[in-house]
């Protein structure tokens, strides 16, 4: 099963938000975050630091954004801001805009109603990992039938570290609606804290863990409430999806949009008199600061029939932060 929150992420719909990066609760060792999101009180919109709430709906704009996906550290430990970024986000979108929420903290009834006045749909619980296969007649057992009552979706979302049947248990007896596994892996953020724990990378893979799949798999994937999500799609399709939807929504007249979602332009320090002498329609280029962007194809046989003496093929991201993946020199 895949949920509405799920199917946009798939679509590259979902904007991420992400609130607040402190997280009090405990420290855990497979935790992804990075030294500019852990431990911050900043907000970022994708790739966005965010200012003011018009960075938010532009950036939201800027990908034609189905829903938002609402993260941390704990958004639930900024209760106050994560509702105002709610209520802005459904204002602004209506409320066909979905929302949903990780959180690594049960919260309590105040919070439940308080997140569903402000707007957001589904709630996906992480419960800690020590308590896992124990979460019967606890808090967590508790907040989901709450979560409900206060009309939230409730369900559980968890990294892919081994098979746990009491998430089956939660989703037969109707208080979870649906279970996430995300496969495990290991970032930036936490690759020596993994290795510490025993933990080592999938064989020719960039992320994935090396035995976390199969079990979890044989125990929990034929469950129609279950969705595992694998590292190679979160960045084979979902990422990519999203940087196509970026990209198109922002792309110039000459800028190309290739398979990866990335944006191809020519760059040159010529005299931009010069485009205009050889009559090159003002569509196909823009004159910035210290230089030109031009469409690529254009600039290569301008270069080629001696025009220009030089210029470069330029390959980014459509990101805020304009992220540049290859330069290739023209000459």
């Amino acid at each position: 099963m895949i949920s509405k929150g799920c199917e946009q992420c798939a679509k590259g719909g979902k904007m991420v938000l992400f609130v607040y990066g402190y997280c009090d609760q405990r420290d855990c060792f497979y935790c992804p975050l990075g030294e500019n999101r852990k431990n911050v009180t900043d907000v970022y919109a994708n790739e966005r630091l965010v200012e003011s709430d018009d960075d938010v709906l532009t950036e939201a704009h800027r990908m034609d954004a189905l829903g938002t996906s609402i993260t941390g550290g704990e958004p639930q430990e900024a209760l106050g801001r994560t509702c105002h970024y709610l209520e802005l986000l459904k204002d602004e979108f209506g409320e066909d805009h979905h929302t949903h929420l990780y959180t690594g903290i049960t919260g309590g009834r105040e919070n439940m109603r308080r997140l569903s006045e402000a707007g957001l749909d589904e709630i996906r619980f992480h419960p800690p990992y020590e308590q896992w296969g124990d979460l019967h007649g606890t808090e967590w057992e508790d907040i989901l039938h709450i979560a409900r009552e206060e009309g939230l979706t409730p369900a559980f979302e968890i990294p892919g570290i081994r098979a746990e049947a009491e998430f089956l248990e939660f989703l037969d007896e109707g208080a979870a609606e649906f279970c996430n596994i995300n496969e495990f892996e290991m970032s930036d953020g936490n690759y020596r804290r993994m290795q510490e724990q025993g933990y080592e990378l999938k064989e020719d893979h960039m992320s994935a863990v090396d035995g976390s799949r199969e079990e979890i798999l044989d125990v929990m994937g034929d469950h129609e409430q279950v969705y595992f999500c694998t590292s190679v799609f979160k960045d084979a399709a979902q990422h990519r999806r999203r940087l196509k939807r970026m990209a198109r929504n922002i792309r110039r007249e000459f800028d190309d949009v290739t398979d990866d979602g990335t944006l191809v332009y020519g760059k040159t320090h010529a005299d931009p008199a010069e485009f205009e002498a050889l009559g090159v329609p003002e569509e196909f280029y823009t004159v910035k600061t210290d230089h030109v962007e031009v469409a690529w194809w254009l600039l290569e046989e301008m270069i080629e029939d001696g025009d220009l003496e030089d210029g470069e093929i330029v390959e980014q991201y459509p990101t805020y932060d304009g992220q540049v993946v290859e330069r290739t020199p023209l000459a």
